[in-house]
């Protein structure tokens, strides 16, 4: 992969939502997240690496008392397709009687969130809670996975942006793209 082809796929890409209606997206994610969650003393578990930017941006939008950490699983492995499940890194903090709302990305098929959901839960926290920035919309989806909060509802294009990337590169584009889709190989 080399900075001219992370170029030239950025230039064939579409812009879908510009950083403007991203952050007003997360205005109002974060106003619905403080009315159910301000009371709660949650812990902020965020999904790396494609939780990075949102967490942070959601992080100081929430102006009450919460805990952050972190875990790492990925699916995708900076390819443009998804496998099993590869656990890289666990939380630290004890998830035991804890409001736990795990923040990532995006919600594609369901199988990280799903994993990680079931994880939290396993590990005794007495509430849990989802949000993710993107929504995809298809039906390949594990039945019944939804998000609680949810910031944008996006058609099935491959996605970067946000913290979405495309092999690995253009987490940090200022937006929301589809990648064209002679770059999906």
């Amino acid at each position: 992969m080399t900075p001219e082809h992370i170029r030239a796929v950025s230039e064939r890409a579409t812009c879908l939502h510009t950083e403007a209606e991203v952050e007003a997206v997360l205005d109002t994610m974060a106003a619905q997240i403080s009315r159910q969650l301000a009371d709660k003393n949650p812990i902020l578990l965020s999904v790396m690496n494609g939780a990075v930017i949102v967490a942070g941006k959601l992080a100081t939008r929430l102006d009450f008392p919460l805990q952050m950490d972190y875990l790492h699983a990925t699916r995708y492995r900076n390819q443009t397709r998804g496998s099993d499940l590869e656990w890289k890194h666990y939380p630290e903090t004890s998830l035991e009687a804890q409001v736990v709302l795990i923040i990532d990305d995006i919600l594609d098929e369901g199988d990280t969130l799903h994993a990680i959901k079931e994880y939290v839960q396993q590990h005794g926290a007495a509430e849990v809670y989802t949000a993710v920035l993107v929504n995809k919309c298809h039906d390949r989806k594990l039945p019944d996975m939804t998000a609680d909060f949810v910031g944008l509802e996006i058609e099935d294009y491959y996605l970067y942006g946000y913290g979405m990337d495309y092999k690995g590169y253009l987490r940090n584009a200022a937006g929301i793209f589809a990648v064209d889709p002679a770059d999906c190989d």
